[in-house]
């Protein structure tokens, strides 16, 4: 049930996040349908994996595709879908602790947790980062070899 509910509640931030940016129509539903994909897929990796970087690597890549794949669907940029998308990933909890201690001076713990925060942080932007650029290789990939194969269609047609 704890679940059931906070990926509703992953779901309805996503929502408020999209309407304030002004995403619209079936944009709308397609972006708040991510925040619900990446955190449903964090929560359901928590059996699997119990360590919160390695979900945040992963949902984070999954939401990418998903991102990417929508993009060319829809024909809109992938950041109308990745941003709002992995809205419910940010590691909000953990950045209010390390500021919280560092507003104690409590200086130990701040370290420690800040450390933890960064993990964090750079697990989801390895994520999107790692997708993205296989993404865009092999498109590059692509588009080189349908100009060689037009090249070589052309030339052939020439004799």
């Amino acid at each position: 049930m704890n679940a059931l509910i906070q990926i509703c509640m992953g779901l309805l931030g996503t929502l408020g996040f999209n309407l304030l940016f002004n995403i619209r129509g079936k944009k709308l539903v397609f972006a708040t349908l991510g925040g619900l994909i990446s955190w449903s897929i964090f929560l359901a990796l928590q059996p699997l994996l119990p360590g919160e970087t390695i979900r945040y690597f992963l949902s984070s890549a999954a939401v990418t595709v998903y991102g990417e794949v929508l993009a060319r669907k829809v024909k809109t940029p992938t950041t109308t879908f990745l941003v709002p998308s992995v809205i419910p990933l940010i590691p909000g909890s953990a950045l209010y602790y390390t500021m919280n201690y560092a507003l104690k001076k409590q200086w130990t713990e701040f370290a420690h947790q800040a450390f933890y925060t960064l993990q964090l942080a750079m697990s989801l932007a390895v994520g999107i980062i790692a997708v993205t650029t296989v993404v865009r290789l092999t498109t590059i990939l692509m588009s080189k070899a349908k100009k060689k194969e037009r090249n070589h269609l052309y030339h052939h047609s020439i004799r």
